[in-house]
């Protein structure tokens, strides 16, 4: 009898040992495992694809910024990137329909979508200018676009920021199709993202458009990661790796490439 119960008491610090071991195992791999996703072991993405450096095509693929930022952060969660295409004007709704898991897409907080949805940190500085034809003589500051046909996405931060000025929204599909009205004369300007004019220049270097500073007239709006608001795990995961590629010098470093300077500071 006492051998008896000798073999059954190590019977079961074996098996208490074992659910500690599987415990440890667990939590070792935890990742994404408490974690809502569209597909699983995906992290599937949103962005417009249009919006030069931030994703774009170039020789048929699919590339950028934000499109390498996607990547490593996927890489980081260890879940598979995947990535859909979608107009701005319809890209956040495509987040309450489950279309993607993250928006990366030079997304500005505002009091509006803070209360709808969930923001990572910041991963760019967000300053922005204005942009006009090179010969255009009547809009010398961002003061005088009161009145002036601007070319921005209706539903963008821009856009918002540029009605608040007095400025009449010429709708547009994105930044590309913004610069080519200004240069064409349906429209007397754009205001966007610093970065995004600077990294055009470089690739269009002829192209028929001049730069004003906006100074304080404009608050700097850092793009960040969009969520749902039920998506409370992801969006601590997805800030833990930005921090993680910031605090490595990955972030900078891709910043480095597409903008040609550190705009994630």
């Amino acid at each position: 009898m006492k051998k008896w119960l000798i073999a059954l008491a190590s019977l079961f610090m074996v098996g208490v040992l074992a659910a500690c071991g599987n415990s440890q195992s667990s939590s070792s791999k935890a990742g994404t495992d408490n974690v809502k996703l569209v597909t699983p072991k995906t992290l599937t993405i949103g962005l417009e694809g249009t919006y030069q450096p931030y994703s774009y095509h170039e020789n048929g693929k699919l590339t950028g910024f934000e499109v390498e930022l996607g990547e490593k952060i996927a890489g980081e969660l260890n879940l598979k990137p995947k990535f859909v295409e979608t107009k701005w004007d319809s890209l956040i709704a495509g987040l309450n329909v489950d279309k993607y898991d993250l928006i990366l897409n030079n997304v500005a907080e505002t009091p509006e979508r803070a209360a709808k949805y969930r923001f990572t940190v910041p991963y760019t500085s967000g300053k922005s200018e204005l942009a006009v034809k090179k010969g255009n003589t009547t809009i010398k500051s961002i003061k005088d676009i009161k009145g002036k046909k601007m070319a921005q996405s209706i539903t963008s931060n821009n856009a918002a920021n540029v009605k608040k000025l007095g400025g009449v929204i010429v709708p547009v599909d994105g930044f590309a199709q913004s610069v080519t009205l200004i240069e064409q004369g349906r429209a007397d300007g754009t205001v966007n993202d610093t970065a995004s004019f600077h990294s055009y220049l470089k690739q269009q270097p002829n192209a028929d458009i001049k730069l004003i500073p906006v100074g304080n007239a404009i608050k700097t709006t850092p793009a960040r990661g969009l969520l749902r608001k039920d998506e409370g795990p992801l969006q601590k995961q997805v800030t833990k790796a930005i921090e993680k590629l910031r605090k490595n010098g990955q972030l900078g470093k891709l910043s480095k490439k597409y903008f040609g300077s550190d705009i994630t500071k």
